[in-house]
């Protein structure tokens, strides 16, 4: 059996991060992952970037059929210059194989070419990320129909009638894709209304917004079966409880979340502890139950973003090379993007969490409409909400759904973090025409609530 310095399983965004800097350091790394599609992670080869390329193709008006041919170049360029990042250094090796725990330090890794390979890690790294959850719904598993969020962005043809399982961030996402490229697009979700974290009044301007492109919806969808007649799915549901509803599809794609990649580990070997949807129970410096054993990224549960991986990199980082001050409790402002069209972003409270919670809060409202950048753009929709604590001018949270969102949440998840009053932001000298310029004019005067 051989004793490595450092194992990794898995290559994802938080592991090959920290591959590369253990290596600097002149540490030996091992990396084990278990699928030559996956070097780089989920991010770069079926998350991310490739379905926000496609996003951005069908905004452009690209081919279904040429975007995912560019998307699949793009995918396989990156993929590429992952590998060399890793491999280029003489402390790393590189194995394709299934790791499997023997004991809370072994593992046993199984090649594809049936070797099996014994290791012990001094210490270990467990980034295997997350897998799409198949709802247990009747004829779905077996259907030949199916999608799940990985498929969908490698079909050969454009679906003309598609029905998504779920409305959550990433049926929306999809939803929007696919209905740009041309499909016509239902959403069936079993909650009793969409977006229900968001402000009201964000989430009646997103369903409208969808509706305007042509997307239907059936929420409080109980679907009982699914089956297949002159080669179309056929999908059966309730959304009253007795009114029966049937639809017809020529692809099914569930969108139900997704859950820790952890079953192939065989943890039931070792002393590590996860909780009851498979994810590894981490403390506040991503230590499981075992010592010298980390959970990086999915894989241990809570948010799933790869900037969430990349921090979990820098508490490891922290706590082996530097003072240990870094925790994941610290993470208390962390923005997050949905990359429809305009897109909806977030940090913070919202308004309906402020309330909640008993917060007092001025806010501050404009239509995206106000900005001239949109109509630069030619897409007006939106708008723009944040709470400011009136005691102290400090930035409680903002939703921001319009064209760029994306890029200017991360300037005020920077003031919030940083204790800027929002007076800065009112007053800061932007170029022009830009849609972080609407602050200007945000800022000037709350609104009356």
């Amino acid at each position: 059996m051989e004793t490595i310095k450092n194992i990794i399983i898995g290559f994802g965004k938080g592991g090959k991060t920290l591959a590369k800097f253990l290596a600097q350091q002149g540490e030996q790394v091992l990396v084990i992952e278990k699928s030559k599609q996956m070097y780089g992670g989920t991010c770069i080869n079926i998350a991310c970037l490739p379905s926000k390329r496609l996003i951005i193709e069908a905004t452009r008006g690209t081919s279904f059929e040429d975007a995912v041919d560019g998307k699949n170049v793009m995918t396989s360029q990156l993929r590429k210059k992952n590998y060399q990042m890793l491999a280029s250094e003489d402390n790393i090796t590189i194995l394709d194989g299934i790791a499997h725990f023997t004991g809370n330090h072994t593992i046993d890794v199984q090649t594809p070419d049936g070797q099996t390979f014994t290791y012990k890690g001094e210490r270990i790294f467990i980034n295997t990320g997350a897998k799409a959850i198949i709802p247990d719904i009747p004829g779905l598993r077996e259907s030949p129909f199916l999608m799940n969020s990985t498929t969908a962005m490698d079909q050969l043809k454009l679906p003309h009638d598609l029905v998504i399982i779920g409305g959550g961030y990433i049926g929306l996402e999809f939803a929007n894709m696919f209905a740009t490229f041309g499909s016509h697009v239902t959403i069936l979700d079993h909650h009793k209304k969409l977006l229900p974290r968001e402000d009201d009044d964000v989430a009646e301007m997103v369903i409208q917004n969808f509706h305007n492109n042509g997307i239907n919806f059936e929420v409080g969808v109980n679907i009982k079966d699914i089956s297949t007649q002159d080669e179309q799915a056929v999908i059966t549901f309730t959304n009253d409880g007795q009114h029966e509803t049937t639809i017809f599809a020529d692809k099914i794609l569930a969108a139900t979340g997704r859950q820790p990649e952890t079953a192939s580990l065989e943890l039931q070997n070792t002393d590590i502890k996860v909780d009851d949807h498979g994810a590894i129970i981490v403390d506040d410096y991503l230590h499981t139950s075992v010592p010298n054993v980390w959970a990086i990224g999915d894989v241990k549960g809570g948010p799933q973003f790869t900037y969430i991986s990349l921090d979990d990199f820098r508490i490891i980082k922290d706590e082996l090379f530097g003072n240990n001050k870094r925790h994941i409790s610290d993470r208390l402002i962390v923005p997050t993007s949905v990359f429809i069209e305009p897109s909806l972003t977030q940090v913070g409270l919202t308004e309906k969490e402020a309330q909640k919670q008993g917060q007092d809060y001025l806010l501050f409202k404009m239509p995206a409409a106000a900005i001239p950048k949109a109509k630069v753009l030619k897409d007006t929709r939106g708008l723009l909400k944040v709470l400011v604590d009136p005691s102290t001018n400090l930035i409680l949270g903002a939703t921001l759904y319009v064209q760029e969102a994306q890029e200017i949440i991360n300037m005020v998840a920077l003031a919030m973090r940083a204790k800027i009053p929002y007076q800065m932001l009112r007053d800061q000298i932007y170029t022009h025409p830009t849609i972080s310029e609407a602050f200007n004019d945000l800022f000037k005067k709350p609104v009356n609530r």
